[in-house]
């Protein structure tokens, strides 16, 4: 599919109510959309949309929750990074065994490159922060498979200005109105 013109207005939508859905309060830190978001983003808009929407919705989260320090720059990048990998993973595939897939494989590398915050910035010994992220870990896995199967394929229907068939079927049988 060739690529659409970025709509900066779905696209800054998207990053206020995926901003919005991550200030609610005692939500698990690790149980966010934002790969999820990021995903069709990518697949639709390109490399750079999918690449200013994690670094983007990571540097406004921590600017308005008054959190930013030198971990923002870690997270961000790998975010965007995911933006990157995502735009041409997903490039000729739409379905949403190409979006748990592709979230397996970026939550993993996400949460390897971000297990090093603490070590890095806060002398955390490594094998601690190794054996803390696997139930962190393992929990993120399950938010983003599960976003990846049901929120994806929404977002990506809102999106696309010509609508894959499979993914058509899928969001009609979440909700039909959709479509």
């Amino acid at each position: 599919m060739k690529k659409s013109p970025t709509n900066w207005f779905k696209f800054s939508l998207s990053l206020v109510v995926f901003l919005l859905v991550r200030l609610i309060p005692f939500r698990p830190p690790n149980i966010e959309p934002i790969l999820a978001a990021q995903m069709p983003l990518a697949g639709v808009y390109g490399a750079r949309a999918g690449f200013l929407f994690g670094v983007l919705s990571i540097l406004f989260y921590d600017i308005f929750t008054q959190t930013l320090g030198p971990w923002s720059i870690l997270t961000a990048g790998a975010y965007g990074l995911l933006g990157l990998g995502a735009a041409f993973y997903l490039r000729n595939k739409k379905s949403i065994r190409s979006y748990v897939s592709f979230a397996i494989m970026g939550t993993i590398f996400f949460d390897a490159v971000t297990m090093l915050t603490g070590p890095l910035f806060f002398n955390q010994p490594l094998l601690l922060a190794l054996t803390g992220q696997i139930s962190f870990t393992a929990l993120h896995l399950l938010g983003n498979i599960s976003f990846a199967v049901f929120l994806s394929p929404v977002i990506y229907s809102l999106l696309a200005p010509d609508k894959n068939p499979k993914i058509t079927q899928a969001v009609s049988l979440i909700n039909p109105k959709i479509i």
